[in-house]
């Protein structure tokens, strides 16, 4: 990003202040008034020329823009010799805007830093096995590329073999390195640590998550807020009637007698202190600093309209697989049915496996291969969201997934898994039950914790929505101290259940990762999913992606909007309030024109202001460590690779 010293804004403000500065010491000090004019002449092009030209270019599409009336009250000044108050007007409005383009930039930053992140060549290795340096943005879904120690990852995938410590810092803001291995998934950006890792791309390089998120910040910075665009519709009457309202207030005592140069200052202050600048700036300011916050903490969102849904939410509902837990799930058993053998059971789920963007059909196949077991060659794959996958592997029928596949047919050992609150994942051969697998998922660390502090900021308790068995979601819930579990849900059934609370006049909160939870985070206010499983179409649903301590972000993330939209109001009232004050004292009374060039401006720069001020007391509190409502436990694990 470019330092605030560079940015053009700045530098024209600070040309401007000069010019001021020297006109004004002139002047006192008796210099010529050729000289006094010619210095506030350089105050108001400097400054004004900019604002001049936008507002120009705005009534040539038929439109009343402020940054006009400021202009047109600035010369207007200078037209009866008040130079001091016409350039303390043109310095003040360019401060004003000079503040608000370094807040744009500072904003911005986060996504420069995003775009930097990806590197520019990848190392793709040929079935063959020999390698060939591609351009990383030319990366494809199902190429394997290798990546060596210090390295940036340069695609998303799953590792198939190799064990390293990966560096997310730069991408997720985790300062711990973490421990990876086959199986894991790896995002593009990230750095390699002292392993030498072979990665499968699971994602073309336009669709990486580093890729969507940059996006999807630099989106944010160009939409506007509903409260922001509401404002301007009103800015365009607004202005009329204050132009009507200046037009009125010089015509009308002129036909009376009044003095002209006393009437003409009574109009142009009016038209200064009544214009709508600092409510206009009132909303944007504080909703980007949040977007850049968030950003920071490892929250990326599409638009600054979801942080305002965010500050509305009272319902939060939760995916279970990669969302309440770890999303590393182990097998810790095989049960075959009939003749086959565990080998030849595990082999053939991993085969049919090869295409998953399931965590629970990656952990499959990571363990068969973990296993060194041969894995034939799948043909066929067809991923059904919430139910499993199917393919053809060696001529027969495999299918992979929740146990309601099997129909009715009850089949061995998976009641006994539920029980033990495992997840049970049966395998079918030609439509007939071949085995169960057995696998265990982790809570998250500081899950517990992370949802005590989002059930206070909310006012309820998160649900639980999940296809897993009932059995398995409520041991987790227990052991999280969630109450509300809905188990056994497609996809369509966990859009059922955000449609009735919406129904109820609730605003839904979902957070969830993989494919089938696409159209549960589309259905809710906010939706959010977690970068280590999303897919490209659950990243398209979603709202915003959560690349840091996806449950740990959360009660955070609702404080921050909610902190936002308070300075918003907060804005709104002061900038209303001293147009009121202002308008009423040059009505009544009778307002010097530097006080309401002062006050005008001034409450307009105090806007800006506080809008960056949680730029800076957030960054404050990240360096305190404070920035998440509850303490976010370490893993163990990746503590002891750190060290």
């Amino acid at each position: 990003m470019r330092s605030a010293l560079t940015l053009p804004e700045v530098r024209w403000a600070g040309a401007s202040l000069l010019a001021f500065l020297a006109a004004l010491g002139v002047d006192l000090l008796g210099a010529p008034s050729a000289l006094v004019v010619g210095l506030y002449l350089a105050c108001y092009v400097l400054g004004g020329w900019e604002p001049a030209l936008e507002g120009l270019r705005a009534l040539g599409e038929k439109r009343l823009d402020v940054d006009l009336l400021m202009i047109v009250a600035a010369v207007a000044a200078a037209a009866i010799g008040q130079w001091f108050d016409g350039g303390l007007l043109i310095v003040i409005f360019a401060t004003s805007g000079a503040l608000e383009s370094v807040m744009t930039a500072r904003t911005r930053a986060s996504i420069d830093a995003l775009l930097d992140l990806a590197p520019e060549t990848a190392t793709v290795v040929a079935d063959d096995g020999t390698e060939r340096t591609v351009p990383a943005a030319q990366l494809a879904a199902g190429q394997v590329v290798v990546v060596r120690p210090g390295e940036r990852v340069p695609g998303d995938g799953a590792v198939l073999d190799g064990v390293s410590e990966v560096d997310t810092s730069a991408l997720t803001g985790e300062p711990v390195p973490a421990r990876t291995g086959p199986g894991d998934a790896v995002l593009a950006g990230t750095v390699n640590g002292t392993g030498v890792l072979r990665v499968r791309v699971s994602r073309d390089a336009a669709d990486t998550v580093v890729a969507g998120v940059a996006a999807q910040v630099e989106r944010a910075a160009e939409t506007k807020a509903g409260r922001q665009l509401f404002i301007e519709r009103v800015e365009q009457r607004y202005s009329v009637l204050v132009v009507a309202g200046t037009v009125l207030l010089l015509g009308v005592p002129l036909l009376l007698g009044a003095p002209f140069t006393e009437t003409l200052l009574r109009a142009i202050v009016f038209m200064i202190v009544a214009s709508p600048c600092a409510i206009v700036l009132a909303t944007m300011p504080p909703l980007l600093a949040a977007v850049a916050v968030s950003g920071r903490r490892g929250t990326l969102v599409k638009d600054v309209t979801v942080l305002e849904a965010l500050a509305e939410v009272d319902t939060v509902v939760l995916d279970k697989t990669g969302t309440l837990t770890s999303g590393r799930p182990q097998v810790v058993s095989v049960t075959p049915l009939g003749s086959r053998r565990a080998d030849e059971l595990l082999a053939l789920a991993g085969a049919a496996e090869a295409g998953s963007e399931h965590v629970l059909g990656r952990a499959v196949r990571a363990h068969a291969l973990e296993r060194g077991l041969h894995l034939p060659h799948a043909e066929g794959f067809t991923a059904v969201p919430g139910e499993g996958v199917r393919a053809v592997v060696g001529g027969r029928t495999v299918a992979v997934g929740r146990p309601e596949l099997a129909g009715d047919v009850e089949v061995p050992g998976v009641a006994a898994l539920q029980e033990a609150g495992r997840t049970a994942v049966v395998v079918l051969v030609d439509g007939e039950p071949a085995g169960v697998v057995g696998l265990s998922d982790e809570p998250r660390p500081g899950a517990a914790a992370a949802l005590a502090a989002l059930r206070r900021e909310v006012g309820g308790d998160p649900q639980v929505l999940t296809g897993d068995a009932e059995r398995p979601a409520r041991v987790l819930a227990d052991r999280l101290g969630l109450t509300r579990v809905r188990a056994g849900l497609l996809p369509d059934g966990k859009v059922e259940v955000v449609r009735a609370e919406q129904a109820r006049g609730r605003r839904v909160l979902a957070a969830g990762d993989g494919i089938n939870d696409a159209p549960l985070l589309a259905s809710a206010d906010v939706g959010l999913v977690v970068s280590e499983g999303a897919g490209a179409l659950s990243l398209e649903a979603a709202d915003g992606v959560l690349t840091r301590d996806p449950l740990g972000s959360l009660a955070p993330l609702v404080v921050l909007a909610r902190r936002a939209r308070r300075i918003a109001r907060a804005n709104l009232a002061f900038a209303a309030t001293v147009i009121v004050v202002l308008v009423g004292w040059d009505l009544i009374g009778t307002l010097p024109l530097v006080v309401g060039v002062a006050g005008h401006e001034l409450s307009t720069v105090l806007v800006c202001l506080n809008g960056l001020r949680l730029l800076v007391v957030a960054r404050r509190e990240d360096r305190r460590g404070r920035a998440a409502v509850a303490p976010v436990a370490v893993d163990p694990e990746r503590e002891r690779v750190g060290a």
